[in-house]
Order: C-alpha cells, then structure tokens, then sequence
C-alpha cells in the first residue's frame, strides 16, 4: 500500500533491493561509461530521495555511486538521470534533494525529476525517441512500484526494443494474491502481465503452486518483450516471501553481474535472497552450497565429448543457474576434479586444477 505522507519510514526489507542497486551500479557505469557516449539511469518510482530519519532512496543512492565511484575519472560518457515521480509533494521534496548534489556532478552529468506516472512519462519519452528515429541509449530503469498499477507490459517491451536498455522490476507478488479476484483489479492485472493468461492461476489452491505460475507467467512475459536473460531472486524474511526481483537484460554480461550483485548482498537481520532457478539456495553466505551448480553442469554437458571453458562460464553466467561466473572455477570445476566427476584434457592446460582459456573438460 503506498504511503500517504512526503515522507515515510524505512523498512528493512527495502535495504535488500538497494543493496543490489548499489552493487550493480557499482559495475554497470564504468562499463557503459568507457565505450558508450551516453548512459542513462532512470528511477520510474523515485519518491522523495529520503526517508523520514534522512536514508537514501534509490536516485540518492544511485547519484551517489556516480560521485562517489572510485572509477570515475575513466567514466568519459554523458550521464544522465531521471527520476519520476507522481506525486506532487515528492517530486517537490526530491527536487529540493537533488539540488545539493548538483554542485558534487561534473558537466557531463544531467539530472531531471519529472512529476508524472510512470507508464505515461516514459510513453512518452519513447515516443519522441520514435518520432526521431533513434534508439535510447544505453539504460538502467528501476521499476518499484507501491502494488502493481502503471507497470504495463507494454512500455516493458517498448523499453526492451531499445538493445542495450535494462530493466530491475521488483514483484510484489502479496499484492497479487491479495486482490486477484478483486473485479476492479483485474484490468492491472491484464496490463502487468500483457495477457489475461494470468486468469489461469486463480484456481490453485497451493501457495507454492500458485507463486510459481504467476511468477513463471511474469518471467515469460519479460521474455517475450525482447528481454533475452531474465534473472529472478526472491526476498525472504525466515519463511515468508517479501517481494521478487527481476532483472531483464539482452547481455550476457549485464546477466552475469547482476546475479553478482545480489549475491554480495549477504543475509541481513531476517532477510535473505533466496535463487529460483535452485530451490531453497540461499545467497550471500560465507560457505555457499555450492552441489546445485554442481548438479546443473552434470545434466548440462554430461554426455558431451569435450566441453570448452567458454561454453561452461557462458552457461553458469547466464540465466540458467543462480550461480555467476566467479562460482564456477573453486565452487564446483575444482571440487569436481578432485572427486572424479571430470576429465580435463591436459594439453590445454599447463597447470593441475586450472582452467585458462581453452581448457576442455569432459563430464563424466
């Protein structure tokens, strides 16, 4: 439910969300920021900046990873933000925020709060975008919206016509189950999905199964607007689920540092991320339970003569595991030689329990 006062208290369960924000920021910009002429990051539920006893909302946090970052002086690209906002009051307050930054952000970089819904404001960006017969340029938009309303489908798949655009949606798959069979609601629901497929959901009975299809639905749907990767990680407090995160991205790159981020986001009071694509796995621990990956490239390449390291960290990196690519070599290809589970041909490695490029492995 969205609070009615400028101003409202921070809840715990936010700090998950912004964590991995910071993190992934914390990588995104000097990648874009050295080979693109100009990236933008854009906060389609910005709020007033603050929190009533003065934390950091999302634009605080990401115009101070900008400044702040230690690999700004190689960032050379015009950065720009965009924060939206559609209440009068917030956007006002925001403003008021943003001003003091302003003198800490060098000519390159431009800021803009702009009063609006979401849906709308970004329609009609992409509307000008079209009418000028360009592209966006490259785009991180943060979509974390009170409920499900003005998040439709269809500016989703208008934002990921855009190649290097990304999207980070947090779910709030409470508000689903809680209005589902509300009439009035059932039009958001429509546009939240870009279908009405999610209909076939209301006769589950089982919690499980029910979060799994709406949740399989939505992962879908980001898919079929031109999203290539599709990360999915839930939030937990003990054994409740708080929200989901979705991460849509056409680089297999941006997929792979994304699972990064979250994973540097160690358990926190109660909370937790938990992965998707291996049940129960928690993220972020000192030891991690490493046997799911383990598992994966078994049924993966299992089978296959010889497997190329290339092919291996493509597979871990992408949205296929929870896993990422710094998991793959100490976490599962090093245990496994020595248990016995693969081969490596040793003319394309010159040291045991290495694996530099070319190396091929065989699982047995």
């Amino acid at each position: 439910m969205q609070p009615q006062q400028t101003l409202w208290s921070f809840k715990p369960q936010t700090k998950g969300k912004h964590l991995v924000l910071k993190s992934y920021l914390d990588a995104w910009l000097p990648i874009l920021g050295t080979w693109s002429g100009r990236i933008i990051f854009i906060d389609g539920f910005a709020g007033p900046g603050k929190y009533s006893k003065g934390e950091d909302g999302s634009p605080i946090i990401a115009l101070r990873a900008f400044c702040e970052h230690k690999a700004r002086g190689i960032i050379k690209a015009e950065v720009g933000f965009i924060f939206i906002e559609k209440e009068k009051d917030r956007a006002e307050y925001l403003e008021r925020v943003v001003e003091e930054w302003k003198p800490k952000l060098p000519e390159s970089c431009w800021v803009r709060v702009v009063q609006g819904k979401f849906d709308e404001t970004m329609t009609e960006v992409l509307n000008r975008i079209d009418e000028q017969a360009k592209q966006l340029a490259p785009a991180f938009i943060m979509i974390d919206p009170f409920g499900v309303s003005d998040t439709p489908m269809t500016v989703i798949e208008r934002i990921m016509k855009n190649p290097s655009s990304e999207v980070y949606i947090t779910f709030m798959y409470e508000s689903i189950n809680r209005f589902k069979t509300t009439p009035e609601f059932a039009r958001h629901l429509d546009e939240l999905f870009g279908c009405n497929n999610w209909r076939d959901g209301m006769e589950l009975s089982g919690q499980e199964e029910t979060k799994d299809f709406f949740y399989g639905l939505y992962e879908r749907q980001i898919r079929n607007a031109g999203a290539q990767y599709v990360v999915h990680f839930d939030l937990y407090e003990d054994n409740r689920l708080i929200y989901g995160i979705f991460f849509g991205t056409r680089n297999l790159t941006g997929c792979d540092r994304m699972k990064q981020a979250i994973w540097k986001v160690a358990p926190f009071g109660d909370f937790a991320f938990h992965g998707t694509r291996s049940r129960q796995l928690m993220l972020g621990l000192d030891t991690p339970d490493f046997e799911p990956l383990k598992e994966a490239l078994s049924r993966e390449f299992r089978g296959k003569k010889w497997v190329s390291i290339k092919d291996i960290t493509d597979f871990v990196s992408s949205d296929r595991t929870d896993y990422h690519s710094s998991h793959i070599k100490r976490g599962a290809l090093v245990p496994m030689e020595n248990d016995g589970q693969i081969k490596v041909n040793e003319r394309t490695r010159k040291k045991k329990r290495t694996y530099p490029e070319g190396t091929m492995i065989r699982f047995l």
